[in-house]
């Protein structure tokens, strides 16, 4: 006899070093976001805002050891002076993470439109005398343009 029930789905945005950010559904369990991190998961916590403080619920799970193991850099973390603060390495996912939650949750709908715009376009990173400097590639005008 086999059970009939239904798996617990997570709604989250998926961000791969190169590619534009997506909306996927993954299985709420350890397996499924180690699988899309490659590797152990870490969350981690940078975001703030003095306008809407469910900003300090999204949280960034990415591979724990994406630096040590040198993963390409994806997407910067932008503090709200506009200086990066951090440089995510490899790919991650957004989610919904509330202190008085036990696990990770789906971002709210209007918060999820408001990151997936943030982080929609890759990223390359570079160094000057200023520090880290990012710049987003749109690769949709790129192609519009060879197009003609």
């Amino acid at each position: 006899m086999t059970e009939n029930y239904e798996k617990e789905m997570l709604r989250v945005i998926l961000c791969r070093p190169g590619e534009a950010a997506e909306i996927i559904e993954i299985e709420d369990n350890l397996e499924s976001m180690q699988e899309l991190v490659g590797g152990l998961i870490e969350p981690y916590d940078p975001f703030y805002s003095e306008t809407d403080p469910r900003y300090e619920n999204v949280i960034v799970v990415c591979n724990e050891e994406g630096k040590l193991i040198q993963l390409p850099p994806c997407r910067a973390i932008v503090g709200e002076d506009g200086h990066v603060m951090d440089v995510i390495q490899g790919p991650f996912f957004l989610c919904y993470a509330p202190v008085e939650s036990e696990r990770f949750l789906s971002i709210p709908p209007d918060l999820e439109e408001e990151f997936l715009k943030k982080y929609e376009l890759p990223e390359k990173f570079y160094r000057s005398e200023n520090g880290i400097e990012v710049t987003k590639i749109d690769r949709r005008a790129h192609e519009k343009e060879s197009v003609r």
